[in-house]
């Protein structure tokens, strides 16, 4: 290369060498007669020093090249790498001009989020985006470094493959040689990876594109990449062993934490319970609490609402005093879970205030601060619902709890595994049990003999991870058993027709000879996004899509001509309104 360093590199050492540095302008301040120039690549900043001749053709962001000597700094800047010097201009050449730019290339910036997307190239170039790519692909690198120390093969499956009836949606593509067919893109690798286990690729690791049509939100996209593993004549508790010890290498060579092991289990239903969500965020205690009992004899008109048999009364209680623009918030937060209100009391130092104070009973009082051990203040955030709406309003109340009062340390990491998952849950779409995991997930032992007749309390041999209140992964010990297969099939009422159609490939394969096999795939996607403490993945993906799944940049997706759906068969129609 022309260039003898880059502009991050060049210290008090280099001092009197002569250099030829390439990158964007920065900043240009001028000073009398001497101009002085930021100049940036996506290793650092250098300062230069140019005479009025050589600075008057140059703007922000012109790509230029310079040849000249390193000076020491007599004002010097330690917080950069390079402040100590500055480099005295002879020679400078424009590679390339540059428009005015849509917004600053600077990380405080206030655009929105679809202009910077529009313009995502030059979005790309401000340090903390290039930062967040630079995390990403330590991780990655982490990561293949680790698996294949343990003898992981990195093998690639198809991205064309076939739809099948469970999951989320999948994305279609037409085939031109193929009359009125169409292949699927992957929401996983899950069916293949099965089958390298049953080809003696014992143990298989992918770093993989899937995609899921489905809605998104912070942590989501239609196309997204996950770390994919799966492992032979191994268990659950192997795969947990190998991911914890993973996740301690990339904790210790991206953040420089160290994480202790093994990491916190959870159950599903004490996640639900204490937490409403099944994906906790652990960083802060914060506890939902069942208060049915100490509110049994109570005749608070809220609690009358609901007389449903299940409903339980529960409640979250932060030793903080909320204003009313803070309560406001939680019961709209309430009401955006099922929740038509939302009662609250405030203790402090002896005194009870609130919409439901006036009706708490000094036993009732006492009870709750022993409850929440409170010392000197308060506040109550309370309902009564069925236990599923109730937890998972709850939960959310908690969430936004921690935020309003910053309870959530962000250079701190929380990891636990969630087990102990149902095996089903109740489609009220389809008015029928479907796999809660996917039908391939091995039921747990407990729940072998029994698991096609009681549905409801069936435990599934499943595990998630999750870290900082996102679910970063989840695995399963696979079924390999034909009699157990098909018992779960029937289980989730498929007919026999769309078992052979969709997956008799697949369960042929088990004819002959299959080990036991364990997998997980872990969300490289969230990893990044906090790891990097970006506000969503879309911040860790070089050309995300917005939040309707639009490129803004390439306006993607875009209307394709006749001839192009002529010559796939395919005619449009057009909604009614």
């Amino acid at each position: 290369m022309k260039r003898t360093h880059n502009c991050g590199q060049l210290t008090i050492q280099n001092v009197d060498q002569n250099v030829i540095l390439q990158g964007w302008v920065k900043k240009i301040r001028k000073m009398g007669g001497m101009t002085f120039v930021d100049i940036r690549d996506r290793y650092g900043i250098t300062q230069l020093i140019l005479d009025e001749s050589q600075a008057k053709e140059i703007k922000v962001e012109f790509v230029i090249e310079i040849e000249g000597i390193v000076l020491e700094r007599k004002a010097k800047n330690h917080d950069l790498p390079t402040g100590e010097i500055e480099v005295k201009v002879d020679e400078i050449k424009i590679i390339n001009k540059a428009e005015l730019t849509p917004f600053q290339i600077e990380d405080q910036i206030e655009s929105l989020e679809d202009t910077r997307l529009t313009y995502r190239y030059l979005d790309l170039r401000r340090p903390n985006m290039q930062q967040n790519l630079i995390t990403r692909a330590k991780l990655n690198s982490v990561i293949r470094k680790n698996l294949e120390n343990l003898n992981f093969l990195e093998v690639e499956t198809p991205i064309f493959g076939k739809a099948t009836p469970e999951g989320a949606r999948d994305f279609l593509v037409p085939s031109r040689l193929n009359e009125n067919k169409f292949y699927a893109l992957p929401q996983s690798p899950q069916l293949y990876k099965q089958l390298l286990m049953i080809s003696g690729i014992d143990r298989y690791y992918q770093i993989v594109k899937c995609f899921r049509d489905e809605d998104l939100r912070i942590d989501r996209q239609p196309e997204f990449t996950q770390l994919d593993m799966e492992m032979s004549f191994a268990t659950g508790e192997d795969i947990i062993f190998i991911i914890e010890n993973l996740m301690k290498e990339i904790l210790w060579e991206i953040k420089g934490v160290k994480l202790s092991t093994p990491f916190k289990r959870l159950q599903y239903k004490d996640a639900i319970e204490f937490y409403g969500v099944d994906k906790p965020d652990l960083r802060y205690d914060l506890k939902i609490h069942d208060l049915t009992n100490i509110f049994a004899e109570n005749q608070i008109k809220l609690f009358q609402i609901n007389s449903d048999q299940n409903a339980k009364i529960k409640g979250v209680m932060i030793d903080e005093l909320l204003n009313k623009t803070q309560l406001a918030e939680l019961e709209q937060v309430a009401k955006q879970n099922h929740l038509n209100n939302l009662g609250f009391v405030k203790y402090e130092n002896g005194n009870w205030t609130g919409s439901i104070a006036s009706q708490l009973s000094e036993p009732e009082k006492a009870a709750i601060l022993k409850e929440f051990k409170i010392q000197n203040q308060g506040t109550l955030l309370v309902n009564k619902e069925k236990y599923e709406i109730i937890s998972q309003a709850m939960g959310a109340i908690r969430t936004t709890l921690a935020k309003q009062f910053n309870l959530a340390d962000p250079n701190k990491y929380e990891i636990l595994w969630v087990v102990d998952f149902p095996l089903f849950e109740f489609s009220e779409e389809e008015n029928r049990y479907v796999a809660a995991h996917h039908p391939f997930t091995m039921p747990k032992k407990e729940s072998l003999q029994d698991f096609d007749l009681n549905k409801k309390q069936a435990l599934a041999n499943a595990y998630d991870i999750v870290l900082n209140g996102f679910e970063i992964g989840g695995g399963s010990q696979r079924i390999t058993d034909p009699s157990i297969q098909d018992r779960m099939f029937k289980a989730i009422e498929m007919p026999p027709e769309t078992i052979e159609s969709n997956f008799g490939w697949f369960i042929n394969a088990y004819k002959y000879g299959a080990p036991y096999h364990a997998g997980i795939a872990l969300g490289l996607d969230r990893i990044a996004m906090l790891l990097s403490h970006a506000e969503s993945i879309r911040d860790v993906i070089a050309f995300p899509k917005n939040s309707s799944g639009i490129d803004p940049m390439s306006n993607a997706p875009d209307y394709v001509t006749p001839a192009q759906l002529q010559e796939l068969n395919i005619a449009l129609t057009t909604k009614k309104k």
